[in-house]
């Protein structure tokens, strides 16, 4: 497989939409510096499409919108729909969000002091989150009632795609310069 076969295979791999041939020749322009015509693309993609039509292939290239993308074969469309709705049934809404804040930025937390914070009764939230598996009970407080601990698991780690505590935002990374005249965009 040639250098431009590969090349074309990234480009529509890493496409979050069909990609056009007139894309393709204009993306190896600039980066690589070379000018191919539309015939040594086209032939390029042939040869893809013929390399994704193997059965051993669970995906294929289709033309598309006047350009390419991937997409995977039809017998395998009910084991997507599947995957993708137990991916929306993994949302999580906007109290649950707030809540998971709290708990991965003042942990080890109660209920109590997550309620202080949010203002609202937690326990539908915390449950969730608990089911979930992004939270889990670390013990119990020395407080007055024993409340229980709270803190993020290693699959909120993965969920939020972080390594550690460490690589949560700060407030910084959200505050403005308080020294700055008008928006970044303008000079």
């Amino acid at each position: 497989m040639s250098f431009l076969e590969s090349g074309i295979e990234s480009l529509i791999f890493c496409s979050p939409k069909p990609i056009k041939i007139k894309e393709i020749i204009k993306v190896f322009e600039e980066s690589e510096k070379k000018n191919y015509d539309e015939n040594k693309i086209k032939n390029c993609l042939s040869s893809l499409i013929d390399k994704y039509r193997d059965p051993s292939f669970p995906f294929e290239i289709i033309e598309s919108g006047g350009g390419y993308q991937f997409l995977t074969k039809s017998q395998f469309s009910s084991i997507n729909e599947t995957h993708l709705k137990q991916q929306s049934k993994r949302r999580l809404s906007i109290s649950a969000l707030e809540t998971l804040s709290i708990i991965a930025y003042k942990q080890p937390v109660t209920k109590s002091d997550i309620e202080k914070i949010r203002g609202v009764n937690c326990d539908y939230t915390i449950q969730k989150l608990l089911d979930k598996g992004l939270i889990v009970i670390k013990g119990k407080s020395d407080k007055v009632g024993r409340p229980l601990i709270y803190i993020t698991s290693d699959k909120f780690m993965d969920y939020f795609g972080i390594n550690n505590l460490d690589q949560l935002p700060t407030i910084k990374d959200f505050q403005k310069e308080e020294n700055s005249i008008g928006d970044e965009g303008e000079a």
